[in-house]
């Protein structure tokens, strides 16, 4: 009896809803393009979701490649059926996932295309294959000085911010 107890309030607990774990898989058409890292998607029961794209970050708005980077995941995504693979749920409440479209990894390809930094500082919530290969598209925009790496000394989204620039 006392085992069953204890197997009920396990599932139950494992039923609840987390505030800090999104839904692991998310299907849906990109209706929104916020900026070059930032998309909103609807679902199929018309719930639309904020999705922060992992493991890049994006030049600001304000920040030179600010549009075009925009205007790339708009042409990669916008209208577009996606599925997304969503492991967490950021402090702005914006579900974190890599983001497919057509079977490509269009976080990787913002940074292949020169319009994204590889975000490092969260490296370590990737997968070793996934850190490798956005570490290795960046290393080769870099040195094909393509998009923003056309600029010699390109200031990253980051340091971009803690000026308090938008």
């Amino acid at each position: 009896m006392r085992l069953n107890w204890v197997l009920y309030t396990f599932i139950w607990l494992l039923l609840l809803p987390s505030t800090t774990q999104a839904e692991p898989f998310l299907l849906g058409r990109v209706v929104g393009i916020t900026d070059g890292d930032t998309i909103v998607i609807l679902d199929e029961n018309n719930q639309q979701h904020k999705i922060r794209l992992a493991g890049i970050d994006a030049p600001e708005k304000g920040q030179p490649y600010g549009q075009s980077s925009k205007k790339s995941l708009s042409d990669m995504a916008f209208n577009h059926l996606v599925n997304a693979d969503c492991p967490k749920i950021d402090r702005y409440r914006r579900m974190v996932c890599v983001v497919w479209v057509d079977g490509k990894d269009i976080n990787l390809k913002q940074i292949q295309i020169g319009l994204a930094w590889h975000y490092k500082k969260y490296e370590n919530e990737q997968q070793d294959s996934e850190k490798a290969a956005y570490a290795k598209a960046e290393n080769e925009a870099r040195t094909s000085k393509i998009g923003l790496w056309t600029e010699t000394e390109p200031t990253p989204p980051w340091e971009w911010r803690k000026q308090g620039k938008r």
